[in-house]
């Protein structure tokens, strides 16, 4: 029996060219697509990365404010069929000033066949729960054996940092977490704690926290200038780490003298680079990220390797789950219908 082609999947519940589908923010969290599902989906995009299977262009954006960004993040995977793009912007003042999220956004699904819209949807939870799979897919290809874990920054990132991390690095016994406001380390501990099979400790200072862990992340604020809150010294041979806020939050000496400095994208470092976001240059990379999944090049090679992962996310990721989101959504009757 033929399957039915990804178009033909769509056709058969919603009018292609006649109508999309909006996904509201409720609509998409509580369609529950699973982390396991979510990492499967993000591997496969990154492995399609890695051997070159995509068209994705840097990411192009526009600043109102100095610490503001507004990105277009435009993707396309012919193995699957799926185009499309997210508008995502960051707003670090939000939560305190308005009451709004910090990020928020809106992807945008195209058939590949017409090119007419199929669905719109909000992008803040998909973005939420792709950019810790990402991180720990790469953790455990490149520190298999890691016992400890360690993550900077207890917000909305740090927490889904943490699950993930308990769920794809088998060997996993202590995570322990940091944050410069005390109360929110507190509560991803609280959250967490009762459903993690693992122990969860709250870190006295980012020097103790470096010391005690042999994987290390960080999800916080992205600044032209380094803050360097973690020091070079501390970081010792055979650590990972794996930056989501670019070279803020870490000594930029680290990733420099690093036995190897890993990216998710190569084009959209060096695009941040022009933008003055590596003050002191980009660390000559080694390899893509989804190089690595793919096994088109390695990853740690000898045990005392110091490698710096830094990824900020990539559109291939986004469309690979908001795509699962669409069927998810068309196949549970979830979600507005809006002519077109």
């Amino acid at each position: 029996m033929t399957l039915p082609t990804n178009r033909e999947r769509v056709a058969s519940r919603l009018r292609i060219g006649s109508e999309l589908l909006y996904l509201s923010r409720r609509d998409v969290e509580h369609l529950h697509l699973t982390r396991d599902a979510i990492l499967e989906l993000t591997r496969q995009a990154l492995v399609e990365h890695g051997h070159r299977r995509y068209e994705m262009p840097a990411k192009i954006g526009v600043h109102p404010y100095d610490n503001v960004f507004y990105h277009a993040m435009p993707a396309y995977l012919p193995g699957p069929g799926i185009v499309g793009m997210k508008w995502i912007e960051c707003y670090p003042d939000n939560p305190r000033t308005f009451d709004l999220p910090q990020t928020t956004g809106l992807l945008v699904l195209n058939d590949v066949d017409s090119g007419v819209p199929l669905a719109v949807m909000d992008s803040a939870w998909l973005t939420a729960m792709r950019t810790p799979a990402v991180t720990v897919l790469a953790a455990a290809a490149l520190h298999p054996d890691a016992t400890t874990f360690a993550m900077f920054g207890c917000g909305v990132q740090g927490i889904e940092h943490v699950r993930y991390a308990a769920l794809a690095m088998p060997k996993l016994e202590t995570i322990h977490v940091y944050d410069t406001d005390e109360a929110a380390a507190d509560a991803l501990i609280a959250k967490l704690r009762p459903d993690l099979d693992l122990r969860i400790v709250k870190g006295e200072s980012p020097e103790a926290i470096v010391k005690s862990a042999q994987v290390l992340s960080s999800a916080t604020v992205i600044l032209r200038r380094p803050l360097a809150v973690v020091k070079d010294e501390w970081v010792t041979a055979g650590q990972t780490i794996l930056p989501c806020d670019l070279n803020t939050f870490w000594d930029p000496r680290t990733a420099h003298r690093a036995d190897k400095y890993l990216v998710d994208s190569i084009e959209e470092h060096e695009l941040f680079a022009s933008m003055g976001y590596f003050p002191d240059g980009l660390p000559e990379v080694v390899a893509e990220t989804g190089e690595v999944l793919a096994g088109v090049k390695p990853g740690r090679e000898h045990a005392d390797e110091i490698i710096v992962n830094s990824n900020i996310g990539m559109a291939v990721c986004d469309i690979a789950v908001g795509h699962a989101i669409m069927h998810h959504a068309l196949e549970h009757g979830v979600g507005t219908r809006l002519p077109l």
